[in-house]
């Protein structure tokens, strides 16, 4: 099955073609950090990671690489508003964003640092000088002659040079307005590093060209970020790029929907961000069902209610993960196998088709969950009631290759087999305390069995009770 993405630079969906046969090499474009991460960014660093993680799924060696920059504009301006060095500025939000994908079960292979970078930096520069794509102003900054890119704008669809204009502040000594900066000239007080052209600092743009190519290769598969970053930003990457390595720098431009509330972006400007380690603190992992809720191209409207139900899918899903463990231990008739269990089976069958279609569409994450829905179904429904040995085992299997791209469940947190006897005996002894309709001391039970994670469930007389997975909200 062909693995097939939208390429925001052709407006179609395209088949993956890695660079590297079984290889597939992505770029992110990761924070500045001057401030704290919130749920706008988290979204596109759970769906690249859930991308990541569906591709090694399915055999390829990924490699997965998302930026930090710690320099900026932004970290400097806040630096002096609170009278602190930029350095500790950029320290405190870096720990800020790592502890935000450790929360979220993001994985990242390697995350360069942009002042870690700065001599590659000067070098691709001065490159991009020497071939005769850039110019030095009297000041020592040096800016990327646009017209001399002829492709610049197709990636963004801004055809227009009157909507490609940037950095008016620069206007003056600029050639053209829409020419962009590729290293500024330092004003007193402010950060530099020496260069031939004076003492500065990078660029935003070329800080990505340069770190994605040092770690991935002058051609590379996937290049990711949010909508909002197409223009300037990719722009900028794709023409400084290509006028270094050619065309073709990257197989495919990926870019996923922006978070809003209500109507407006979800953006710091704005004012109307929310943190991610406080939304993490109420609703857990249900964040990454949430983020994976919406299709990645589509914005995706923050609400209470979406988050809700993204949390009730993290319960059904957890602790049906939980039930299939307990059915395969209790499994029966595992050489026997009914009509009905045949068809039960085919249905099951289905549903994994589905899963890998869905991700291999696109990257269909709400068709994916949708199927994970099914099986829960049933699992719950058929399974629960006539656990055969066949039948679990293959559900089991499929529910852990939702869990491999969900990355909901740690599958070391069971009940080992030691406790279940004794869950068992309780059990028990409850069912017993029911009969003699003493219901005060079974309900007590109930509680402090949940206290420990422990779920009952009641159907008629009998009672059978799973682990409840919970997340971590420190």
């Amino acid at each position: 099955m062909e693995f097939k993405l939208y390429n925001t630079l052709t407006r179609r969906v395209e088949a993956l073609k890695p660079v590297e046969e079984g290889t597939v090499k992505i770029y992110v474009c990761g924070p500045t950090v001057y401030d704290y991460t919130h749920i706008g960014h988290g979204r596109t660093y759970v769906v690249y990671d859930a991308l990541k993680k569906y591709l090694s799924l399915r055999g390829f060696n990924v490699v997965h690489v998302m930026n930090i920059t710690d320099i900026d504009d932004k970290i400097i301006n806040r630096s002096r508003s609170e009278g602190r060095d930029w350095r500790e500025i950029a320290e405190e939000y870096t720990r800020d964003y790592m502890e935000a994908l450790s929360k979220l079960r993001v994985t990242v292979d390697h995350h360069p640092r942009v002042t870690d970078h700065i001599e590659e930096i000067i070098e691709f520069i001065q490159l991009l000088i020497d071939k005769g794509y850039a110019y030095v102003a009297p000041s020592g900054s040096v800016y990327f002659e646009v017209d001399k890119y002829t492709d610049y704008g197709r990636l963004s669809g801004r055809a227009s040079r009157e909507l490609w204009s940037q950095e008016p502040e620069f206007l003056g000594e600029k050639k053209k307005p829409y020419d962009f900066v590729l290293w500024r000239a330092s004003k007193p007080g402010e950060p530099y590093w020496e260069s031939p052209w004076g003492r500065g600092r990078p660029g935003w743009h070329i800080e990505c060209s340069v770190m994605s190519s040092r770690y991935l290769g002058g051609r590379f598969d996937i290049h990711g970020g949010g909508t909002d970053l197409i223009f300037p930003h990719h722009e900028n990457e794709r023409a400084q790029s290509e006028a270094v390595y050619g065309g073709g720098w990257v197989g495919i431009w990926m870019h996923t929907g922006l978070v809003m509330v209500g109507s407006d972006k979800m953006s710091k400007s704005l004012g109307n961000i929310i943190p991610l380690r406080e939304a993490y603190g109420k609703w857990g992992l249900a964040l990454r069902v949430w983020y994976l809720s919406t299709h990645y191209r589509k914005p995706i409207v923050y609400s209470e209610e979406s988050l809700e139900q993204a949390r009730r899918f993290y319960e059904r899903f957890t602790n049906t993960w939980s039930l299939l463990e307990k059915l395969e231990r209790e499994a029966v008739d595992k050489h026997y196998v009914r009509d009905e269990d045949l068809a039960l089976a085919g249905r099951i069958i289905r549903v994994h088709n589905k899963f890998h279609e869905s991700l291999s569409n696109d990257f269909n994450t709400p068709e994916m969950i949708s199927a994970a829905n099914e099986l829960i179904s049933i699992v719950n429904k058929e399974l629960a009631s006539r656990p055969v040995y066949m039948l679990v085992s293959m559900a089991r299997r499929v529910f852990k290759e939702f869990n491999a791209v969900l990355s909901l469940v740690e599958e070391e947190k069971t009940v080992g087999e030691e406790v279940e006897p004794l869950v068992n005996l309780i059990v028990e002894v409850r069912r017993e305390l029911r009969k003699m309709k003493l219901y005060d001391l079974a309900d007590r039970i109930r509680s402090e069995l949940l206290k420990h994670g422990i779920i009952l469930q009641d159907k008629g007389p009998e009672t059978t009770w799973i682990k409840k997975r919970t997340f971590n909200s420190s």
